[in-house]
């Protein structure tokens, strides 16, 4: 795990991030503790990933500034729902995407092989994030995105299938 839950904390309250709306998997799932501590986070967890999207998509048009943490998977299943919440809308959404398998070396899993694709073709503005020299990107691009008023995704590289 690349950040730990107090580190996954003190980026995101660095950042003005009010709300969390999660699916956690294995490797991003041991921050929760963290995050129902923070006392300027709401951790809010959803059934399905479809329904993060618009979730945030209605905590931002009120107001807040919230973050969207899900795995690879299911943003390929939540796609329509991304699709209009960032483009339609247009509303500069943030996410941190567990890049499932990415640190698995020759990882037969099709989602390691899809997800920078997908994200390319969708014009989704995304930084990858695979080792510790790399922790710096989430907070900088994250900012660019804020100053630009427009999406922006973190892949986080995970190792497990």
């Amino acid at each position: 795990m690349l950040f730990s839950g107090p580190e996954i904390v003190a980026e995101l309250t660095s950042l003005g991030i009010t709300d969390v709306v999660w699916i956690p998997d294995s490797e991003i799932g041991p921050w929760e503790t963290a995050l129902i501590a923070a006392p300027d986070l709401r951790l809010i967890r959803v059934c399905r990933e479809g329904e993060a999207w618009p979730l945030a998509a209605g905590l931002h048009v009120g107001g807040r500034r919230p973050l969207v943490v899900i795995q690879t998977t299911g943003m390929f299943e939540s796609g329509d729902a991304l699709r209009n919440a960032l483009f339609d809308l247009q509303l500069p959404i943030l996410a941190i995407v567990g890049h499932r398998s990415y640190l698995v070396p020759n990882s037969p899993d099709s989602a390691r092989r899809f997800a920078e694709p997908i994200l390319n073709a969708w014009g989704v503005n995304y930084r990858l994030i695979a080792s510790e020299a790399d922790k710096p990107r989430l907070a900088e691009h994250f900012r660019a995105c804020l100053v630009a008023n427009q999406p922006g995704f973190i892949l986080l590289a995970e190792g497990s299938m």
